[in-house]
């Protein structure tokens, strides 16, 4: 059998991957500076499974990803199953189910891989790694800023520069409909002109003789949009509906938190976008760098819990997405491989392993050890006790 005759093993379904060296280091690495940027803020790492029973997973927000998840039966209590598209949803059932007893505000972190049914075209990978935090039982504006300023903090940790955060508030266009009591036909073409971000769309959809001013106060928000100062000036001169009003005030107190705690930081608003976060409940918020176009982070305020079982609680924070994050991120230096010759006694290596090379023993003579070194993808070599370069 040819060498060529088994490399159909390693090909893969569509969307998913092999993470190589040196990229499968980087990731972990990652993934570690992040988490310890999360603990020194006082959130604790959980571990959730895997896959977990259907109800458990799709229930409550879980419910937005159903056709996004995995199915198959548990061949042991027959019951259906499902493998996690996502892992904030199981980090909530955690907090309400099993830390239901601790004190709030709870603080909690994770990290893991989770995989779901299709791609997008942004994103096609089916499956990636997420990292993120949560925060569990308190519904304040100045919870909402320490998520976005957590994911700032871990992000800038890993190696990502010049970051910009998109804020959202994905429930206002509904507020603010349900102020005005717009029908659910005009809603629904209104919802359509805004995601188009088309202000002639918008007056169409609300073309009725008493719809005039809910016209202008929906091109109004339209016009809300772009750096986050002018935009929450924007947002105060508009005559919104109570609750909406409420909205907007919070997202003005989160965005002073945020600027008070890092005046650099750039910050953009799009009060009327909700695409993608159809589970978040308030002030939610993407992370950006300069040098990419990819998501790198994404996160904001949800219910926790399972409504329908009358358990539920506030929660706000944020996914970190690695893949992106990396490409973003510049490479730090590759740790250097020494070539240690056969005979070199194991516990020799610990020297220079604390010099930081990584050290690779010989298992088998070589007559040439610079050329063995080489075969080996060594960048020294150890010759007459010193760390020769190659």
């Amino acid at each position: 059998m040819s060498a060529n005759d088994n490399d159909h093993r390693g090909l893969l379904p569509a969307g998913l991957a092999d993470l190589l060296p040196p990229d499968a280091a980087r990731e972990a690495r990652a993934i570690d500076v992040a988490i310890e940027r999360f603990a020194a803020f006082g959130y604790e790492r959980v571990k959730p499974p895997v896959v977990e029973f259907e109800e458990s997973l799709l229930g409550g927000p879980g419910a937005a990803l159903a056709s996004q998840t995995f199915r198959l039966m548990d061949p042991v209590s027959q019951r259906m199953m499902g493998v996690r598209p996502d892992m904030t949803l199981q980090v909530a059932r955690i907090a309400v189910t099993r830390l239901k007893h601790l004190e709030r505000p709870l603080r909690l972190s994770y990290g893991g891989n989770v995989i779901r049914v299709r791609g997008s075209a942004l994103k096609p990978e089916r499956q990636f790694a997420q990292v993120g935090a949560e925060l569990f039982g308190a519904d304040t504006a100045e919870a909402d800023a320490e998520a976005v300023l957590l994911t700032v903090d871990a992000l800038r940790a890993i190696g990502v520069a010049e970051l910009t955060v998109d804020l959202n508030l994905p429930t206002l266009v509904a507020a603010v409909a349900g102020g005005l009591k717009l029908a659910e036909e005009p809603l629904r073409r209104l919802r359509r002109a805004l995601d188009r971000k088309d202000e002639a769309a918008v007056a169409k959809a609300l073309a009725g003789p008493e719809d005039k001013k809910a016209a202008d106060l929906f091109v109004g928000l339209l016009r809300a949009a772009g750096p986050a100062d002018k935009a929450v000036a924007q947002l105060k001169k508009l005559k919104l509906p109570a609750a909406g009003a409420a909205e907007a005030a919070r997202l003005a107190e989160v965005v002073a938190l945020v600027h008070r705690a890092d005046p650099a930081l750039p910050l953009t608003l799009d009060p009327v976008e909700y695409r993608g976060l159809e589970y978040q409940t308030g002030v939610s918020f993407s992370v950006f760098a300069l040098k990419s176009r990819q998501e790198l982070a994404r996160g904001g305020r949800y219910s926790a819990g399972y409504p329908e079982d009358g358990v539920t609680e506030p929660a706000t924070g944020f996914t970190l997405y690695m893949d992106a994050v990396l490409a973003a991120s510049d490479a730090a230096p590759e740790r250097p491989r020494l070539y240690l010759p056969a005979g070199i006694a194991w516990n020799d290596a610990a020297p220079w392993q604390a010099k930081g090379y990584a050290v690779v023993r010989a298992v088998t003579p070589a007559a040439d050890a610079r050329q063995e070194a080489k075969r080996l993808r060594c960048t020294h070599a150890l010759i007459d006790g010193d760390a020769v370069p190659l």
